[in-house]
């Protein structure tokens, strides 16, 4: 019996996987006596170590227990019977979420909008970018709020901007995997001047908006009435925003229906819902961005009704 690989229609056209994701590819020939099969990778053996292949009778099998993008190539397949040969070729695409796009740049401001330009990011994660995310934020705030997603040019213009409000923006890269992890930011601000003239801000380089977390207001010591709800305030601020996490008695706040936490402009909020005398005590809220962290605490006691 000649040899014969039946591939699977799947494997017709480039196998897709994400970066972590298990590749198990299953890949029936025919053939006696028994055939032999032999695989290659963009021309070369395959490394047994990174690749698990094993073969029976009448199928070859390709185990990759967590695909990386260096597992991406063209795998060539040769089924031998005496001196018959079949063969097939395989390409498999191992893809991750892009990199933020290179440099991002104002071009230009008139009345209420903005010209925004930039490069596609250097690396795309092994897949063809597939659009840009663009979020503003006043200066003041530093809030970011998203303006265009899914948008698939590399310039765009930014309406409807708030006159007197100076503005940064930043742009995410996306494809198949989804948004790449950090943004790209202008290094000069647009001010959306009164009389229509004013342009961009010169670029300072040495000028870094970055800040590490600091407590501009404390935590204040409190006293609760059992039954009633409480809430302690205290304000942070840092670029990027701090990752804000509440402990009581130095032990993490997770997922307890009792506390609710919120985070508003800066301001840290958390409530506990008609606390108990039980939940008295030292309460921290901690702040932590990637140049520091900072803490301030208070202790809370909770008297009984009446």
């Amino acid at each position: 019996e000649p040899p014969k690989i039946r591939l699977p229609r799947h494997l017709k056209q480039t196998y897709t996987r994400r970066v972590g994701e298990t590749v198990n590819l299953v890949i029936p020939f025919q053939g006696r006596p028994r055939a032999k099969v032999s695989w290659q990778k963009n021309g070369s053996p395959i490394d047994k170590n990174q690749i698990n292949i094993r073969n029976t009778e009448n199928d070859t099998i390709i185990f990759i227990r967590k695909a990386e993008r260096s597992h991406s190539g063209e795998y060539d397949m040769k089924v031998e019977v005496e001196n018959l040969v079949d063969k097939a070729t395989i390409d498999i695409q191992i893809v991750d979420r892009p990199g933020p796009p290179e440099v991002v740049t104002i071009d230009d401001v008139w009345g209420e909008n903005v010209n925004l330009s930039w490069k596609p990011p250097k690396d795309d994660g092994n897949a063809a970018i597939t659009g840009y995310t663009i979020q503003k934020a006043d200066k003041k705030s530093m809030e970011w709020f998203t303006v265009m997603e899914h948008y698939h040019r590399t310039s765009a213009t930014i309406n409807e901007l708030v006159i007197g409000n100076e503005y940064y923006f930043r742009i995410f890269a996306e494809n198949i995997c989804g948004l790449s992890e950090d943004a790209t930011m202008t290094k000069e601000s647009a001010l959306i001047a009164k009389d229509g003239k004013v342009y961009k801000y010169p670029v300072y380089d040495d000028f870094d908006f970055s800040e590490q977390p600091l407590f501009t207001q404390p935590l204040v010591n409190t006293f609760a009435v059992a039954g009633y709800n409480a809430t302690l305030n205290c304000s942070v601020r840092g670029n990027p925003k701090p990752k804000i996490t509440w402990l009581k008695n130095k032990v993490i706040i997770m997922n307890d229906p009792r506390y609710r936490m919120f985070s508003n402009q800066g301001v840290c909020t958390l409530e506990i819902r008609k606390p108990s005398p039980y939940d008295g005590g030292t309460y921290t809220c901690r702040a932590v961005n990637e140049l520091g962290e900072a803490e301030v605490d208070c202790k809370l006691e909770v008297k009984g009704k009446g």
